[in-house]
């Protein structure tokens, strides 16, 4: 937990995974799991106790409840920690020590993608590269993005938890582990992309709603003053950006008396509106999550990555099941993706690419709009975890979305933390958290691709894979040649 954001002491992660390696170290494989789900439930007890929050204060479900369901939730997501472990304690031979250290890390990654990317539609949260945003090895992070960064993090953690374990000092290893962090280092400030175009004033406004009062039918006209007040003071900048449903109403509630005359205000000004409410869906009872620009250019996003047990319910009717036994008051299964290829929205003269709440955990979801997008333009509402470590964790996976594309991003939230991010994943401006605020900043449009950008996540998880089979080419040979004599001798 103290290697993510807001305590960023990234070096904490290299130390606890090293223990956690060296625990896993000629243990037989069931040992290895129990001793890999502890650090698993460790991490995500300690990472993720801001979902209690969200059951018990805006969610209605009694204490114990809440308290039952978190610690579930955490046990869960411990399992793949230990499934990594449980797979190397199987699999350990005695490698030469970097292949085996290899061979760790790209268990670890694999596991990761496959929770991160694959699994109940995605969960990457702590994953483990994001902790190193701001440490030496930040530098790899637009050639190989967020897994690569992870793989390079684990891979060094291995090789120490190795060289303890056989007791041997290679001074090769430690000199290697150096060369990874100096090489990550002298990377950090090359910029792969260039800006181009003029550059563009943009204004972000953080509402502050509480999530309780949000949505109350009696609160729907004072909060869209309020955002109107915020804005008129901002008509000089190129683009302002309200929240995720900033808008408490849906679409067809408020085009014609709201909607319409805000457009037209915002033309008047010569500035672009990126605001955002729930849409119903023309052919059936499900809404959309969406994003409008009103200006010059009106257009429409909706959200295509749903978060699981926010806004779809997986695993049903278990999940339904266990969560109306906590007696759990939220609507969870009413919205629909919008789905894959949808257009660029334009602001200030530029496409961006769109992103909802934590569409932009997901480099998939970007990456498909390169390099056509000029910018990135994330809207969330964290309102629901509280004061935790959660918006700060969601502004860490957000700034890896910045350096991954070499993007500037702009981040309108509800109650923080709202900012704006360079191209090379700094936050450079940012409002306080549960405060009413504005944020008012500079951004440069930006062209070209990073090479991870023309790589992407799976492609990079392929390359790993050939790469340890290179590297384990003899052990290879020798593999394929005992099964063909294992079938010569059958025959």
């Amino acid at each position: 937990m103290f290697s993510f954001a807001p305590f960023d002491l990234s070096y904490l992660a290299l130390f606890a995974l090293a223990v956690a390696i060296y625990s896993w170290q000629a243990r037989p494989p069931k040992i290895a799991f129990f001793y890999g789900w502890l650090f698993g439930f460790g991490c995500f007890m300690s990472g993720l106790y801001w979902v209690y929050t969200s059951i018990y204060d805006y969610g209605g479900a009694n204490q114990i409840a809440a308290i039952i369901l978190t610690i579930l939730f955490a046990a869960f997501w411990a399992i793949f920690p230990a499934l990594s472990a449980y797979i190397v304690a199987k699999t350990t031979t005695r490698k030469h020590i970097v292949n085996q250290a290899f061979w760790v890390a790209l268990v670890w990654i694999v596991v990761e993608y496959f929770r991160g990317a694959l699994l109940l539609n995605g969960f990457p949260w702590l994953q483990v590269g994001y902790s190193q945003l701001n440490s030496s090895l930040s530098g790899y992070i637009p050639i190989i993005g967020g897994y690569g960064i992870g793989f390079i993090l684990t891979f060094s953690a291995a090789l120490i938890a190795i060289l303890v374990h056989r007791r041997k000092k290679d001074y090769s290893i430690f000199l290697l582990i150096v060369f990874l962090y100096s090489a990550g280092f002298g990377l950090k400030d090359f910029r792969w992309t260039d800006s181009y175009g003029k550059l563009l004033t943009v204004t972000l406004i953080q509402g502050n709603i509480s999530q309780d009062q949000k949505w109350l039918p009696q609160n729907r006209l004072k909060i869209l003053q309020d955002y109107m007040d915020l804005t008129r003071q901002h008509w000089d900048s190129d683009i302002v950006v309200w929240p995720e449903t900033a808008i408490p109403a849906f679409y067809h509630q408020v085009e014609k008396h709201f909607l319409n005359p805000l457009e037209r205000m915002a033309k008047e000004n010569q500035t672009d509106m990126i605001v955002s409410m729930p849409k119903v869906a023309a052919d059936s009872n499900k809404d959309f999550n969406i994003i409008l620009t009103l200006g010059r250019h009106r257009g429409e996003y909706k959200k295509n990555h749903l978060l699981p047990f926010g806004e779809y319910m997986p695993l049903q009717p278990v999940s339904g099941w266990i969560l109306g036994l906590a007696n759990v008051n939220i609507n969870l299964d009413n919205f629909m993706p919008g789905g894959f290829a949808q257009p660029l929205l334009y602001a200030g003269g530029f496409p961006f690419v769109s992103t909802i709440c934590y569409e932009d955990a997901f480099a998939s979801e970007i990456l498909p709009y390169l390099p056509e997008a000029a910018y990135l333009v994330n809207v969330t509402n964290d309102a629901w975890f509280g004061n935790s470590t959660q918006p700060h964790h969601h502004m860490q996976i957000a700034q890896m979305r910045a350096k991954e594309t070499g993007r500037y991003l702009v981040r309108a939230t509800n109650t923080g933390l709202t900012g704006i991010v360079d191209d090379r994943g700094r936050l450079i401006k940012q409002a306080p958290l549960f405060e009413r605020a504005t944020v008012t900043g500079v951004i440069e449009p930006m062209q070209g691709m990073t090479p991870f950008s023309k790589i992407g996540e799976s492609n990079l998880i392929i390359l790993l894979i050939g790469l340890y089979l290179l590297l384990s080419w003899r052990s290879m040979k020798r593999l394929i040649a005992n099964l063909l004599l294992r079938l010569m001798s059958t025959k």
